[in-house]
């Protein structure tokens, strides 16, 4: 009974070890006696104890690694740029992947430095900003070239972030922070002169309204002083005494105006009793004066117009 237990113990450790299970999108690499042998897939695997053994897993999924590049710009600004870098093992070239690279992370980050302290010096700092995706095209393609032939492809680069010196990142903000307001600035004086403008014209237009209202105004007063002496020369009033009187009426009005507003400050001179009497009498003796001018002038005109001799003198 012992020498049958102990060889079926054996026989279960040597199925243990030789067993094994390759994980999905791994490639497993199997030596015998330290030489190379094969590469095993995903799935259950078969291996011969003490001879064969599993040197090393590949993973055969898409991997990313982040690399981190400090240098400087044609207008010596430090920037950090992060650059991430997409990239598998070939199917088919997982030999070389495991064999000719120890650490391929060290070998891509050496590429991606070279890469980028070459192109970023040639640009300046505004440029690195817009032109970042000819940055991630030069490293694709750099090691594109590089790592293929250690059975790496790389699949995509991008420049994930570049982050200038804070005094640089703080003088930009500052600039940005300038010309806004300076547009702000421009967009607020445009919409001031607008006002200005508009206010001007309305000034404007209410000053011809009110112009004309005047006008207006002054118009219908002498049309209705012109019926008044019309009226006033039906029943045998001249055209001079009814001119007087109608001033005279108007004084009065402008008195009886006065004297209903109870809070009034204006004072009206002359403002006597006699001031009505007075004022009729000075028109009417003006507008007699008026008239004696007036046909002495045409009497003097018709003389000179008949005697000749008196224009020479």
């Amino acid at each position: 009974m012992e020498p049958t237990f102990i060889l079926l113990i054996i026989l279960i450790l040597l199925v243990f070890f030789s067993l094994f299970i390759v994980k999905q999108q791994t490639a497993a690499i199997i030596e015998t006696f330290g030489k190379f042998s094969s590469i095993r897939n995903s799935g259950l695997q078969f291996k011969i104890p003490i001879v064969q053994r599993v040197a090393g897993r590949l993973s055969l999924k898409i991997q990313q690694l982040d690399v981190i590049v400090e240098t400087k710009t044609k207008d010596d600004v430090f920037v950090k740029l992060k650059v991430s870098v997409q990239y598998k093992v070939i199917n088919d070239k997982v030999y070389d992947a495991f064999y000719k690279l120890d650490y391929p992370q060290d070998q891509i980050t050496s590429y991606v430095f070279d890469v980028v302290r070459a192109e970023v010096p040639k640009m300046k700092l505004d440029d690195v900003f817009v032109k970042k995706d000819d940055i991630a095209i030069a490293v694709k393609s750099e090691l594109n070239d590089a790592m293929l032939d250690y059975g790496y492809d790389i699949i995509k680069t991008l420049v994930t972030d570049i982050d200038p010196d804070a005094q640089v990142k703080s003088a930009m903000n500052r600039i940005n922070a300038s010309e806004r307001e300076k547009i702000a600035a421009q967009f607020e004086g445009d919409a001031q002169r607008i006002l200005i403008v508009e206010k001007a014209k309305a000034e404007a237009e209410s000053k011809r309204l009110q112009g004309q209202g005047i006008a207006d105004q002054r118009r219908e007063i002498a049309r209705g002083l012109e019926e008044s002496v019309e009226v006033l020369n039906k029943v045998g009033i001249n055209s001079q005494e009814a001119s007087a009187l109608i001033v005279v009426t108007q004084h009065y009005d402008t008195l009886q105006s006065i004297g209903e507003e109870t809070n009034t400050n204006l004072i009206l001179l002359p403002n006597s009793p006699q001031a009505g009497s007075d004022m009729l009498n000075n028109m009417v003796a003006s507008f007699t004066a008026s008239n004696q001018i007036g046909e002495a002038m045409k009497e003097s005109k018709r003389k000179k117009k008949n005697d000749p001799t008196q224009g020479d003198q």
